[in-house]
C-alpha cells in the first residue's frame, strides 16, 4: 500500500466515453436499441423577474358592494396583497409608507365618503404618478351572475382602446393600468393560462373596464365580471399628491350633480305654482269683464203674491206615543167624540 502525499492531489479515474445516439445496445436484437415512448419533461418555470406586488385596500365607511368589488379584484389579481382599513383621519401620504411595509410597489386604494360616493387612486408608490378617478356603476361578480368563467390565478390579456395611443393622458394611464392589472410572468401564485381579458375602453369622457372569457370553440367572448366605470379626475406627478399633470374639464363632482337634481325639481314645482297663480288671474279677470245682459230678465216670470193667513188658534199638540197601538187607540176614540157631538 501506498501512502498518499497530502500536497499532491488523488488521481481521479477517467470517463467513460459517451455513447454515439445511434450506438447498439447490448442484448438488443439487430444491434439497434427499440425508441420507448417517453414522457416529456414538465417545461422549466423561468425565473420570476418582474415583482410587482399591488396593495388593494380602502378606507372605512365604505358599503357592501364597495367591498365585494375590492374582493373580486383581489381574486382577479394574484400578485396583490390585502391590508386592514385606513381610518379616514390620516392623510393621504401615509399609504406610501404601508407600501412600503408590505413591499408593494403598486396601490390601488378605495376612499369612501358620505357613504355613497366612491373614489379609486392608482398609485406608483413611492414616486408616482398617480391618478384620481370617481367609480360608477359597480357590478360584482356575485350580482351580475353572468354565464362565463375563468381559472383562478390566470393570466388576463389587456385590451385598449386606440384613443389610449392618440392623447398624452391617456397613453400615461394605460401605462399605469398595464404594471397593475397585468400578472407578473411565472408569478408563484399564478396559472400559466391566458383565458380572458381585460378591455378598457373610453367612451362619454370614461373609461370603462370589462372582463370577458375566451371561449376556445368559436374565439368568442363571454363576460364574467366585475364592472365599473371610471371617470378621471385628476392626475398628479407624485404619489397621492404632488403637482397636477392633468385635470379634466368634463369632470363634474357628485355634490354639484345631486345639487343640480334638486334645483331641476324645485324649478319644475315652481313652474307648476306660476301655473296655478296664472289660471286664477284669469278667472278673475273673465269675472269682472263680463257684463250683465239685458235681455236676460226678458225671461224672467214674476211669482204670484200669495195672502197672508194668520192662525189665531194654537195648533194643538200631538201627544208623543212611542207605542202606536196607544196611538190608533188615542185616535179612535176621538173620532167617536166627534161623532157624537155631531
Amino acid at each position: 500500500a501506498i501512502k498518499r502525499k497530502s500536497d499532491v492531489p488523488a488521481a481521479r479515474p477517467a470517463k467513460r466515453a459517451a455513447k454515439a445516439p445511434g450506438a447498439a445496445k447490448p442484448g438488443a436484437a439487430g444491434g439497434v436499441a427499440p425508441q420507448e415512448n417517453r414522457v416529456p419533461p414538465p417545461l422549466s418555470q423561468g425565473k420570476w423577474k418582474n415583482k410587482e406586488r399591488v396593495l388593494v385596500f380602502s378606507s372605512r365607511g365604505i358599503n357592501f358592494r364597495t367591498r365585494h368589488l375590492m374582493q373580486d379584484l383581489r381574486t382577479l389579481m394574484p400578485h396583490s396583497k390585502a391590508d386592514t382599513k385606513m381610518d379616514r383621519k390620516d392623510q393621504l401620504f401615509v399609504i406610501n409608507e404601508v407600501c412600503e411595509m408590505k413591499n408593494c410597489s403598486k396601490c390601488i386604494f378605495f376612499e369612501a365618503k358620505k357613504k355613497q360616493d366612491l373614489y379609486m387612486w392608482l398609485s406608483n408608490t413611492p414616486r408616482g404618478p398617480s391618478a384620481k378617478f370617481l367609480v360608477q356603476n359597480v357590478h360584482t361578480l356575485a350580482e351580475l351572475k353572468m354565464t362565463g368563467n375563468c381559472l383562478r390565478g390566470s393570466r388576463p390579456l389587456l385590451s385598449f382602446d386606440p384613443v389610449f395611443d392618440k392623447e398624452p393622458h391617456y397613453a400615461l394611464l394605460k401605462e399605469l393600468f398595464i404594471q397593475i392589472f397585468s400578472t407578473p410572468q411565472y408569478h408563484p401564485k399564478s396559472q400559466p393560462f391566458v383565458d380572458h381579458v381585460f378591455t378598457f375602453t373610453v367612451t362619454d369622457e370614461r373609461i370603462w373596464f370589462r372582463n370577458y372569457q375566451i371561449i376556445e370553440e368559436d374565439a368568442s367572448l363571454v363576460e364574467i365580471g366585475p364592472r365599473f366605470v371610471l371617470n378621471l379626475i385628476k392626475i398628479f406627478q407624485g404619489s397621492f399628491g404632488g403637482p397636477t399633470l392633468y385635470e379634466n374639464p368634463h369632470y363634474q363632482s357628485p355634490n354639484m350633480h345631486r345639487r343640480l337634481v334638486r334645483l331641476s325639481v324645485a324649478a319644475k314645482f315652481r313652474e307648476k305654482q306660476q301655473v296655478k297663480e296664472i289660471q286664477k288671474m284669469k278667472k278673475q279677470v273673465s269675472k269682472e269683464l263680463m257684463k250683465e245682459d239685458p235681455t236676460d230678465v226678458v225671461f224672467e216670470t214674476p211669482a204670484e203674491e200669495k195672502p197672508l193667513e194668520i192662525q189665531l188658534v194654537k195648533p194643538e199638540t200631538k201627544p208623543r206615543v212611542k207605542d202606536k197601538k196607544k196611538l190608533r187607540k188615542i185616535q179612535r176614540k176621538k173620532r167617536k167624540k166627534l161623532f157624537r157631538t155631531e
